[in-house]
């Protein structure tokens, strides 16, 4: 039996889960997710770590490996850490068994990851830094617009007349948004139009990893919006592109349960190699 945990530091948010495999499988014991929010994210760490080990009913002592990602690489009492795109894709492929694609879209970036039926990163593409498709500059219309990020995605799907952002910076697709609000654009109208032009990215995205078919789980802060979901299934059917895109209630945990469910491979591995060595 092996118990870990996994802790992903994003951008916006910090998620940690708690798992434990055994001979009966992988069981989910324990989450917990603490949007950022100028805190402190080292400080946030612990106090998912001490969060997920109270909801379980354990101690430190009864953890096996405490796994990070994305930012965590500098996190004190974690035993090791993983690329996130590698834990998208095995928490993509946990969540959603037979999943094709995992698209990691963050605060900052977005990352389309192809992979296959176990997690294994196929081929993979990621958006640039600056590209107005990720979940800050989502956050930064929406407080422009006096809209809730609760909000974004049902108004979003109401538009009768989208308005599209062309512009793959963010500082001049803000810019276009000012406009957009000035000329008396209505806000679902504004919103479905971001959510076209990221769905657009998303799934040009998708096609060079050289996915042809079958579906695509949305992981990361913007997994959940609806918006974007709908958009995105709109544009991969503008494009002709034969792949269904899904999300999960707990897509936003992907990183960190890939994290979890790497760190006991990691230390399966390496209470064989010491085994070994001992014989």
């Amino acid at each position: 039996m092996i118990t870990t945990i996994g802790i992903d530091i994003g951008s916006g948010a910090v998620k940690s889960v708690l798992f434990r495999t055994d001979g009966q499988g992988t069981h989910w014991l324990a989450k917990r997710c603490e949007r950022i929010r100028r805190r402190d994210p080292m400080t946030l760490a612990r106090e998912g770590l001490d969060g997920v080990l109270a909801e379980a009913g354990l101690a430190g002592n009864d953890i096996e490996y405490i796994a990070t990602t994305g930012e965590g690489e500098n996190v004190t009492f974690a035993t090791g850490h993983f690329y996130s795109m590698t834990t998208h894709a095995r928490g993509g492929v946990y969540l959603q068994p037979g999943v094709n694609a995992v698209v990691d879209v963050g605060a900052l970036n977005g990352r389309a990851i192809y992979v296959d039926e176990r997690g294994k990163v196929l081929s993979y593409k990621m958006t640039s830094q600056c590209a107005s498709g990720s979940g800050q500059f989502l956050e930064n219309i929406a407080r422009y617009l006096g809209v809730a990020i609760e909000e974004i995605g049902p108004l979003s799907k109401s538009s009768q007349d989208p308005e599209k952002v062309s512009s793959i910076c963010a500082v001049l697709a803000e810019t276009d948004v000012i406009n957009m609000v000035s000329r008396g654009i209505a806000t679902p109208d504004i919103l479905k139009g971001i959510h076209l032009s990221m769905a657009s990215r998303i799934v040009k995205l998708l096609k060079v990893t050289g996915i042809k078919s079958g579906s695509a789980l949305l992981t990361g802060g913007l997994a959940l919006d609806v918006g974007l979901l709908a958009a995105v299934q709109e544009e991969m059917a503008n494009e002709k592109v034969n792949v269904t895109a899904l999300n999960h209630p707990d897509s936003i945990y992907a990183g960190a349960i890939g994290a979890a469910l790497w760190g006991a491979y990691r230390h399966e591995k390496l209470q064989d190699l010491q085994a070994r060595a001992a014989a």
